[in-house]
């Protein structure tokens, strides 16, 4: 006797073969997005500028917000590991005495909401939906005989904007452009600034 009243026995065998096919075509439409591999972002190719100190210590009186709108702390490279990036290549110690500090006091990236056109015509066009806003600021600062002998300071901005068709990888990677030519900037500053500041504390 069939199990399904009103279905021939063939039939019934159909049904049971063709919902696991179903089954796996559902699981399949759920495999995630696969991530980009972005690039470590470095300044080991820049020449590394030389200061007559013993040692050299960054600090961060930058404190990470954690929430919107803040959003560095989403960022494949935050603003604030690219400035210690930064340190780490381009100040070197070569003196005997002494000490430099690199003070971060901000390396912050802000999202803000754009309002978007309504209308036929904007129904019909990519428009751009949010908008980044990156800024970081830091100084050196030397040390010697127990009294500050000098400082450089330097601040720089970006900002940029992303389409609202725009997958998650491609908005990191506008993030992560961006964070590069944030510190980018902020790296000629901070030299030039150095410079004509520390000048006699440069080797």
């Amino acid at each position: 006797m069939s199990r399904f009243p009103g279905f021939s026995a063939s039939y019934q065998g159909a049904v049971l073969i063709v919902l696991p096919v179903l089954v796996l075509g559902l699981a399949a439409c759920e495999t995630p997005v696969p991530e980009q591999g972005l690039p470590e972002l470095t300044f080991a190719h820049l020449k590394p500028i030389k200061l007559n100190v013993a040692t050299i210590e960054v600090v961060s009186h930058y404190k990470q917000p954690l929430k919107p709108p803040n959003v560095e702390h989403l960022f494949p490279t935050p603003p604030l590991k690219a400035l210690r990036r930064w340190a780490s290549d381009r100040l070197r110690a070569e003196g005997k005495s002494g000490s430099a500090r690199l003070i971060i006091k901000k390396a912050s990236a802000v999202e803000t909401v754009l309002k978007k056109k309504t209308g036929i015509k904007a129904a019909f066009t990519k428009q751009q939906s949010h908008r980044y806003d990156l800024a970081v600021e830091a100084t050196v600062e030397i040390f010697a005989g127990g009294r500050q002998r000098g400082r450089a300071s330097a601040h720089a901005t970006r900002f940029s904007t992303l389409s609202e068709d725009a997958s998650i990888n491609k908005r990191q990677r506008i993030w992560f452009d961006l964070t590069e030519a944030l510190v980018r900037d902020f790296d000629i500053e901070m030299e030039n600034n150095i410079r004509r500041h520390l000048g006699a504390w440069i080797r």
